[in-house]
């Protein structure tokens, strides 16, 4: 009889456990039931792909995002760099005529932008929360700027070429589905299999302890921001792509809102130290099928933003609830 207690116990405590480890798939499956009941052609392979095409623009810009929140940062920059990597390759684009030279440039500059908030952060000592609020503020009005409050266009001769990137498939598989993929897939060996990676793990749980085994922790840091300026750079210009007018003072808007509640949601301690680039990946698609359920249950759009403030809140409030706070 003792021994079935000690049995029943350890399992209780198993699904404890799993549960709080891998709550955000829990999520996921519950998502999808009610999706499934309020649309009953949710689980066709056009929406599923659909979904997974919608998601993937402000979904890559969340894998970055997932990497500076694990280094204990934060970056909320990450819209209006988008807007100013997509406004700028819009120029290279229709004036160089090639779009392999846009594709550089967003990267390079992307980077850039993100060097430039890791530098602020580890070298002016300048918490990430106020930098890339700063920055977040003087990229779009630099852009805005730069447009003259208009938009960039494609140029009629790139527009069929540069539009296939967006709009093609391979296979029947969205491209942009497909790209999205395979940075998840590189971004999640980056963070599981390098000793980057584990770095950067280490760095979000204890910076100081991090310092005293050797780690560089600003450098880590910096790779981090940098990282994610690239990532954001190769969304501007998949938005470019799919777009083909950039309109500085609105496009990418509230991205940055979206790609932290891609991670929280995803399972991500909000402290850092703790998170999966699949959470983010599971993320992101919940986000978009909760756009889905909200227009299939004629919510008004309005409130988008109320929900996804909301589901902000309950998961940090459910990872405090695990780590025991």
């Amino acid at each position: 009889m003792r021994i079935e207690n000690i049995i029943k116990s350890t399992n209780k405590k198993d699904l404890k456990k799993i549960f709080r480890e891998y709550s955000y798939v829990f999520s996921f499956i519950i998502l999808v039931m009610i999706a499934i009941a309020v649309n009953n052609r949710f689980l066709t392979y056009n929406n599923l792909s659909t979904i997974v095409m919608q998601s993937s623009i402000k979904g890559i810009i969340a894998l970055g995002m997932t990497l500076v929140i694990i280094s204990g940062e934060i970056d909320l920059s990450v819209g209006s760099t988008c807007a100013f990597v997509a406004g700028l390759g819009v120029v290279v684009l229709n004036s160089t005529e090639n779009i392999f030279i846009m594709l550089v440039f967003c990267m390079a500059f992307g980077t850039l932008l993100g060097t430039v908030n890791g530098l602020l952060i580890t070298k002016g000592k300048i918490a990430s929360f106020i930098v890339t609020l700063a920055t977040m503020s003087a990229y779009r009005s630099i852009v805005v700027q730069l447009g003259q409050g208009g938009p960039f266009n494609v140029s009629s001769e790139m527009y069929p070429s540069f539009r296939m990137i967006a709009s093609g498939k391979i296979l029947g598989v969205p491209n942009l589905a497909i790209i999205f993929i395979f940075i998840s897939v590189a971004m999640a060996f980056l963070m599981r299999e390098t000793k980057f990676g584990k770095y950067v793990y280490a760095v979000g749980s204890n910076s100081n302890a991090a310092k005293l085994t050797g780690v560089n922790v600003e450098r880590i840091k910096m790779l981090s921001f940098s990282i994610t300026g690239l990532l954001t750079g190769i969304s501007a210009f998949l938005l470019s792509a799919r777009l083909t007018s950039i309109t500085a003072a609105n496009v990418a808007m509230a991205f940055e809102l979206d790609a932290i509640a891609a991670v929280a949601i995803g399972g991500t301690a909000m402290s850092g130290g703790r998170g999966r680039i699949f959470g983010t990946f599971l993320g992101i698609i919940m986000l978009q099928m909760i756009e889905g359920i909200l227009i299939a249950a004629k919510i008004p759009p309005f409130l988008n933003g109320l929900v996804k403030g909301v589901i902000i809140v309950v998961a940090v409030l459910l990872q405090r609830k695990k780590s025991g706070e």
